[in-house]
C-alpha cells in the first residue's frame, strides 16, 4: 500500500475541488496502511547524538490532484516540504545555537522508530516491512533476508522518487527530450551530457559484466541487491499504474491517459541504474579536463610575453601546488600526485587559430530548429498547468559546469567537551524538488544504516551511518581525465584533413566509432514546445571522445577527452556495499579500506567514538614519466597511461598509500580546497583564498580554545555559510591600498566606509531580522557585488590585455557571488565562493602593498606593480560600483524583481516535477547535512 492519504492541509472548499478534479482524471488514492509498533531496531550506539537534514522533504512523488493544488493554492503533499523551514531558520538561529537546540534545525537520526512516532507499517512483501514516522515520513526498511531488504528499498524508492527516477535514467540514456519535452534547456542538458558520456546499450551491460569478472562475491552480491532493488521499483511501478496514483507528471508529459488510464510507466532495468549511476559520476565523480582551454590561455600568455616568460606567467594562474592554500591534511604529510615536470614531454599545443570544436547536433527538425512553441488540446481546467516544463526540467549546463559544493568539519576528540569526535558534514548536490537524494534507513542481513542515496542507486546508503560510526563526502575533482592529440589519417593514405573520422593507434590506420542517439518529441501540457528532433553524434577512439579538431606542428589531429571512471560508473558499487556492511567497517582503518574501492573523485570523512579519519578516493593514473596533464598529449605509445587497456579502459593506479589520507588529525575541513601538499589541484585558483579558508580559520580557532561541541562546530559551519568570502579574506588588502592615502572624493570616501563596517561586523549576507528579507550593510554588500568584476578587471586586464585576460577567465570564472547564475542549479543555487579570482586579487595586492607572498604571481599587476596607480584604479572602478544601481546589480528574473538583493540571492528548490516550493534564505552549506557525536561503540 501506498503510505500518502491524499489529505492536503488547505480546508478550503476550492481544493475540495481540486482533489475531486484530480480524482476523476487520475483515479483514487489508496489509503494508509494500518500504524503498528516497529519492529526492535538494532542497536544504535549514537544514542540521539545523531542527526541529519535534507531539504525540501522526502516525499518527491505528488499525484495530478496533489499538483493540482498545490499549483492552485499552494498546498504541499505530506512530507514534501517540511524539512525546508528547519533548514532555512538556522541562518537566524545559529549565533544562540546549543545542543539542545539542535532539534529545531535538524532530525533525530537515529535507528529505527518508537511506538508512537509510526505513521505507517507497509509489507510490499513477506520479508520486509517498511516503516515511516510521522516527522518526517523517512522509510525505516527492515528486511529478514537480504533480498527483501534491498526489495524494500527499491519500493520505498519508487513511493518516493519515481518521476525522479523515471527522469533520470532518460538522461543517463541522452533521451531526456524525448521524455520530457523539447525546451531549449532539455536540448542543452542531454547536448552536454551525451558528450561526456555516450553509451550504447552494450555498453552499460559490460558494465555489469566486468563487475562480475572482476569484484569477486561482494561483486556478484551487490548485482543480485540490485537486481533485488530494481524488483522493487517495478513492483511498486505496477502497483502505482494499476492503482492510478502514479506520479502526475506521467499524465502532463503525455505518457499516461488521465481519462481512460492507457500508457505505460516503462519497466526499470539493471542496466537503468547504470545509466543512472552514469549521471552521477559525471555530476560529482570525476575531476580534470579542460586541457584545451588550458591550452590556449598557455599561448596566448606566450604570445604577450614570450615562450619562456609567458609560460612562467601562464603557471602562476594555474597554482598547481600553491604554498598558501588550505589543505584538508594540513600536517605536512606529502602525496605528490599530477604536478608540473622538470622538463614535459609529449606536449600536443594546437597551431594557432587552428582549433575547432566537434560538431555533435545534426539533423535538426521543427523546433529544434525555430524554438516554436504551439497549443495542445487539454481539459479546460488543467490549462494552468500548460507550459510547466517550456524552460526544461533541468539546467541546460548542469553537467558543462565545474561542481564542487560538500563540505566537512570534523575536531578530534582531544579537543572536544564530551572526549569524543565530533562531525558536522554533507554533500550539496543542488536545490531541487524533488531532492536528487532520498533519506532511509536500510536494516538486514549483512546491511545496517540510515542516511542519503542518489534517488534511482539507493540500494545502499551512500552518505549516512552506521550503528556506531558516521561517514560523509566531499567533491575532491582530482585530475583523472586527460586529452590526447590523436593524429588523424586516411585508410587510402592519402593526406588526411581535420575531418577524417581515421586515426592513428599503434601503426594502424583505424576507423572512429560512431555513437549517435536521435531523438523526438512532440508537445505535452508540461511542455508545449512544437514538434521537433535532432540527431547527436558523438565519435570514440582508444583514446577517448572526440571533442576538437586542430593541428600540431602542421598534422591535422583530434583531440579526445578520456576519464579513468568512463565506462566504470558503477564499479564503485561493492565500496558502498562495505560502508553499508557493520561487519566489514569496525574503525577508521576499515573505513580508509572501504573508501579505496570508490573510483568516483570523493574526500571520504569517518567519526565514530574514539577516530576521525579522512581518505582521498579516485582512479588515481600512473601516467607515462614527464607528461604534463594540464596540457593536451600526443596520443602515442610513448605518453599512454601505463598499462593501459583500451577495451576496458583501465589502466595502472596509484596505489593507496598514495592517495591523501589520515587518522586522528586535530581537525579536519574541506569545501572542495586542496587535499594535501604536493597534491595537484585540478583546474585553477586553489591559492591563497579559497571558501575552505572560511572553515578553517573557524574550526582551527574552536580547536586552539578546545571544550568543543555539536553546536558550536555548527555555528562555525553555519557562519561561514552567510559570510561572503571576498569580504572577509581580499577586502582587508583592497582597503590597505585604498587607505594608503587619504580618500578625498566624497563618493569614493562613503563607500570605503561603508565596506570598511560590513567588513568588521562580519560581511555577511544575512537579513537584519529573521524575515525581513533585508541585508544589514545592504549598500555595502551592493557595492562589492558590483564592484568585484570591475576591480578584477581595472587590476589585471591593462597588463594582461584583452586576449589573455579573456583566455584565463575562460579557465576561471572571475566571480561566483550567491546572486549569479552558476552550481547545478543555475541561478539560485545557494553555493558560492567556489570558483573566482580572490586568490590572484589577494597575492597581486600583497606583492603592490609590499608584503610577504609565498607563491606569488609571475607579475605584478594593479597599476603595474606602483601603488598609487593600483589605487588610483581601484577607486574609478569603486566609484563605477557605487553608482550602480541595485536594480542593475540585480537585475531581476523570472522569480524576482530588479533591485530585490535578498531575493537575488535566494535558493529556489528547482522543480523537477509539478510541485514547487518557496524561496528561502541564501545560505552556504550542504544540501544534505549530518551532525553527530558519537559517545558508545561496538567494541565497549
Amino acid at each position: 500500500m501506498r503510505r500518502r492519504t491524499g489529505k492536503l492541509t488547505c480546508t478550503a472548499i476550492a481544493t475540495t475541488a481540486v482533489l475531486a478534479l484530480g480524482a476523476a482524471l487520475a483515479g483514487p488514492l489508496p489509503q494508509r496502511a494500518q500504524a503498528a509498533p516497529a519492529a526492535a531496531a538494532v542497536t544504535d550506539y549514537c544514542q540521539s547524538q545523531c542527526s541529519d537534514i535534507l531539504p525540501p522533504g522526502q516525499n518527491g512523488n505528488a499525484t495530478l490532484a496533489e499538483i493540482l493544488a498545490n499549483r492552485a493554492f499552494g498546498t504541499h503533499p505530506e512530507h514534501s516540504t517540511d524539512q525546508l523551514g528547519p533548514y532555512n531558520n538556522l541562518v537566524s538561529g545559529y549565533p544562540t545555537l546549543t545542543d539542545d537546540k539542535l532539534t529545531d534545525f535538524f532530525n533525530d537520526s537515529s535507528f529505527g522508530v518508537p511506538a508512537d512516532q509510526v505513521a505507517s507499517v507497509t509489507k510490499p512483501r513477506a520479508d520486509v516491512t517498511i516503516t515511516r514516522d510521522k516527522k518526517t515520513g523517512v522509510p525505516h526498511i527492515e528486511g529478514t533476508t537480504r533480498e527483501g531488504t534491498e526489495f524494500g528499498a527499491g519500493y520505498a524508492a519508487g513511493q518516493d522518487r519515481l518521476w525522479l527516477m523515471d527522469l533520470f535514467r532518460h538522461v543517463g540514456r541522452g533521451e531526456l527530450t524525448s521524455f520530457a519535452g523539447g525546451a531549449e534547456a532539455n536540448q542543452g542538458l542531454e547536448q552536454s551530457f551525451f558528450s561526456q558520456a555516450p553509451y550504447k546499450e552494450e555498453d552499460y551491460q559490460a558494465q555489469i559484466d566486468y563487475i562480475l569478472a572482476t569484484q569477486g562475491e561482494r561483486g556478484r552480491q551487490a548485482l543480485a541487491d540490485a537486481q533485488s532493488y530494481v524488483d522493487g521499483i517495478n513492483a511498486y511501478r505496477k502497483q502505482a499504474k494499476d492503482g492510478r496514483y502514479f506520479p502526475g507528471e506521467y499524465v502532463l508529459t503525455g505518457k499516461i491517459d488521465a481519462i481512460t488510464n492507457v500508457g505505460e510507466i516503462e519497466p526499470f532495468k539493471l542496466t537503468d541504474m547504470i545509466a543512472l549511476a552514469s549521471v552521477v559520476g559525471a555530476l560529482f565523480g570525476n575531476g580534470g579536463g579542460g586541457e584545451v582551454e588550458s591550452a590556449l590561455s598557455l599561448l596566448a600568455a606566450q604570445q604577450k610575453y614570450g615562450i619562456a616568460e609567458g609560460a612562467k606567467v601562464w603557471e602562476s594562474f594555474r597554482e598547481r601546488d600553491d604554498p598558501e592554500a588550505a589543505l584538508t591534511v594540513h600536517d605536512g604529510t606529502s602525496f605528490p600526485y599530477a604536478g608540473k615536470p622538470a622538463n614535459a614531454k609529449g606536449t600536443a599545443l594546437p597551431d594557432p587559430g587552428s582549433l575547432t570544436p566537434e560538431q555533435l547536433v545534426y539533423d535538426k527538425t521543427g523546433s529544434a530548429k525555430t524554438g516554436a512553441t504551439q497549443q495542445v488540446k487539454a481539459p479546460k481546467k488543467l490549462e494552468a498547468l500548460r507550459g510547466i516544463y517550456d524552460d526544461g526540467v533541468l539546467p541546460r549546463d548542469l553537467f558543462s559546469r565545474k561542481h564542487g559544493m560538500s563540505n566537512a568539519l570534523l575536531v578530534s576528540g582531544k579537543y572536544t567537551a564530551s572526549g569524543h569526535p565530533v562531525a558536522v558534514f554533507g554533500p550539496q548536490t543542488g536545490y531541487f524538488a524533488p531532492q536528487l537524494l532520498m533519506l532511509q534507513e536500510l536494516q538486514g542481513p549483512g546491511i545496517s544504516a540510515r542516511g542519503a542515496s542518489f534517488a534511482g542507486v539507493g540500494m545502499y546508503v551512500q552518505l549516512g551511518r552506521g550503528q556506531d560510526y558516521a561517514w560523509s563526502a566531499t567533491t575532491s575533482a582530482q585530475d583523472v581525465t586527460d586529452t590526447f592529440a590523436v593524429e588523424l589519417c586516411t585508410p587510402d593514405g592519402s593526406a588526411p584533413t581535420k575531418d577524417s573520422t581515421y586515426y592513428r593507434y599503434h601503426g594502424s590506420c583505424l576507423p572512429m566509432e560512431k555513437i549517435e542517439r536521435r531523438n523526438a518529441w512532440k508537445p505535452t501540457l508540461a511542455d508545449s514546445t512544437a514538434e521537433g528532433s535532432y540527431r547527436m553524434q558523438v565519435y570514440r577512439t582508444k583514446y577517448g571522445l572526440v571533442t576538437h579538431r586542430a593541428t600540431v606542428d602542421g598534422k591535422p589531429v583530434a583531440y579526445t577527452l578520456l576519464r579513468a571512471s568512463y565506462r566504470h560508473e558503477a564499479d564503485s558499487i561493492v565500496g558502498f556495499q562495505m560502508l553499508n556492511d557493520p561487519g566489514y567497517v569496525k574503525d577508521a582503518k576499515s573505513f580508509q579500506s572501504a573508501a579505496q574501492h570508490i573510483n568516483y573523485t570523493f574526500n571520504w570523512f569517518y567519526a565514530d567514538s574514539r577516530q576521525t579519519a579522512y581518505y582521498n578516493s579516485g582512479l588515481n593514473l600512473v601516467r607515462a614519466a614527464d607528461v604534463d596533464p594540464s596540457l593536451p598529449i600526443k596520443g602515442e605509445v610513448a605518453y599512454e597511461w601505463r598499462d593501459f587497456d583500451p577495451t576496458v579502459n583501465t589502466a595502472a593506479y596509484a596505489p593507496a598509500a598514495q592517495h591523501p589520507q589520515s587518522v586522528d588529525q586535530d581537525y579536519y575541513v574541506s569545501w572542495n580546497n586542496r587535499q594535501a601538499k604536493g597534491y595537484t589541484a585540478a583546474g585553477f585558483g586553489n591559492g591563497s583564498v579559497h571558501r575552505g579558508n572560511l572553515l578553517d580559520d573557524r574550526v582551527r580557532a574552536l580547536v586552539k580554545k578546545g571544550g568543543v561541541t555539536r553546536a558550536a562546530l555548527t555555528r562555525a559551519m553555519a557562519e561561514a555559510a552567510v559570510t561572503d568570502l571576498r569580504g572577509e579574506d581580499v577586502l582587508p588588502e583592497l582597503l590597505k591600498v585604498l587607505r594608503s592615502a587619504p580618500v578625498t572624493d566624497p563618493q569614493a570616501a562613503k563607500a570605503v566606509q561603508q565596506l570598511e563596517s560590513w567588513q568588521t561586523a562580519g560581511a555577511q549576507r544575512r537579513e537584519t531580522s529573521a524575515g525581513s528579507h533585508t541585508y544589514g550593510h545592504a549598500d555595502a554588500v551592493r557595492i562589492m557585488d558590483a564592484w568585484w568584476p570591475l576591480l578584477v578587471e581595472a587590476e589585471f586586464k591593462p597588463q594582461l590585455g584583452a586576449d589573455l585576460y579573456d583566455a584565463l577567465r575562460a579557465n576561471l570564472t572571475v566571480d561566483e557571488a550567491p546572486s549569479a547564475g552558476h552550481g547545478p542549479t543555475g541561478s539560485h543555487a545557494g553555493s558560492s565562493f567556489q570558483y573566482g579570482w580572490w586568490s590572484y586579487v589577494d597575492k597581486d595586492l600583497r606583492a603592490v602593498l609590499g608584503e610577504d607572498v609565498q607563491g606569488p604571481l609571475a607579475r605584478k599587476y594593479c597599476g603595474a606593480g606602483d601603488l598609487s596607480a593600483c589605487r588610483d584604479a581601484l577607486l574609478t572602478s569603486l566609484k563605477q560600483a557605487a553608482a550602480k544601481p541595485a536594480t542593475e546589480v540585480y537585475p531581476g528574473d523570472a522569480n524576482c524583481s530588479a533591485g530585490d538583493q535578498w531575493c537575488a540571492d535566494s535558493i529556489i528548490q528547482r522543480p523537477l516535477g509539478g510541485v514547487t516550493h518557496d524561496k528561502v534564505h541564501w545560505q552556504n552549506r550542504p544540501t544534505y547535512q549530518q551532525v553527530v557525536e558519537f559517545r558508545y561503540s561496538r567494541s565497549q
